[in-house]
C-alpha cells in the first residue's frame, strides 16, 4: 500500500468564478468555499496525511474592494468558530501562517489564538491556514529573524533560513495542488515549495471534495521524485524498503 504525500497544501482558487457562472455575487462563492475547507480536512485526515496547508487569505488580497476583504475575514472566522471543536476532537492541531497585518480584526486574532491554544498539544495531523499570508514576506521575516540573532555570513545557511521561519517544524511541501485550472503559485510558500509536486486540476474550490483530493494523490504517486538526481535519493529509496516513503 503506498503511503500518502507527508504535506500536502492546497491554493483555494475559483470561488469568483463559481458564483459569476451561476450569477451570484462573489461572496456567495466564499461561503460555498468554506464548504470545500470543511470538507478538505477530514478527507486528508482519513487519507493520512500528516500536515495539511490551507491557502484562505494572501498579502495581496488586501487590495480587493473593501466588502470582499471584509467578508473573507468573516468566513475565516467562521470556520475557526464552527469547526475548532469537532476538529480538536479528532486531534488535529491548528495553525495559522501569517496573520501580521493590523487590520485583521481583533476577534478574529482572537479566535485564532484560541484555536491555536486548544489544539496545540493535539497530534493527529496539523492543519496550517495561510492566511494574511505571502511567500516573499515569509522570507523577509527569517532574514530580519537571522538579523537580530546576530549570525555571521557564513553562519547564513540554508538550514539556518528554515530554523527562522515562523514555523520552522512544517515541512517541505510534497503535493501543492491548485484548483480552478490555473497554473500559478501566488506567492504561496514559496521556501516549502522548492520540491513540490504540483497538480493543477479544472475544479472550482467550492466544488472541491474528498475524490478530488484523491484525485490529486493518484496523480502523486504516479510520479518519481528524483530531487535533481538520475535516480530516486538513497535515502529515499531506503524508505520504500521500510515503508516509510511511498514509490513515486
Amino acid at each position: 500500500m503506498q503511503c500518502p504525500p507527508r504535506h500536502v497544501a492546497l491554493i483555494l482558487d475559483g470561488n469568483g468564478r463559481w458564483a459569476a457562472r451561476r450569477a451570484l455575487e462573489r461572496i456567495d462563492g466564499h461561503s460555498a468555499g468554506e464548504e470545500a475547507i470543511v470538507a478538505a480536512v477530514p478527507a486528508a485526515r482519513e487519507a493520512g496525511v500528516a500536515w495539511l496547508t490551507l491557502f484562505t487569505f494572501s498579502t495581496e488580497n488586501w487590495n480587493r474592494p473593501q466588502p470582499e476583504v471584509d467578508f473573507l475575514m468573516h468566513v475565516n472566522q467562521r470556520v475557526i468558530r464552527n469547526n475548532t471543536q469537532h476538529w480538536h476532537e479528532l486531534g488535529i492541531r491548528m495553525r495559522y501562517l501569517g496573520r501580521e497585518d493590523e487590520r485583521i480584526p481583533a476577534s478574529v486574532q482572537d479566535d485564532i489564538a484560541y484555536a491555536e491554544d486548544l489544539t496545540r498539544h493535539n497530534t493527529g495531523m496539523t492543519l496550517t491556514t495561510a492566511f494574511d499570508h505571502g511567500g516573499r514576506r515569509d522570507l523577509a521575516r527569517a532574514a530580519r529573524a537571522i538579523v537580530a540573532a546576530g549570525l555571521t555570513p557564513s553562519q547564513v545557511t540554508e538550514d539556518a533560513l528554515a530554523a527562522h521561519m515562523q514555523y520552522p517544524d512544517l515541512p517541505d511541501i510534497d503535493l501543492l495542488v491548485r484548483t480552478s485550472g490555473e497554473h500559478r503559485l501566488s506567492n504561496f510558500m514559496l521556501w516549502q515549495a522548492a520540491y513540490a509536486e504540483l497538480v493543477f486540476l479544472d475544479v472550482l474550490w467550492p466544488d472541491f471534495r474528498a475524490e478530488h483530493l484523491a484525485e490529486a494523490i493518484g496523480l502523486y504517486h504516479r510520479r518519481q521524485r528524483r530531487f535533481g538526481a538520475i535516480t530516486a535519493p538513497a535515502q529515499t529509496r531506503a524508505g520504500l524498503l521500510d515503508g516509510s516513503v511511498s514509490a513515486r
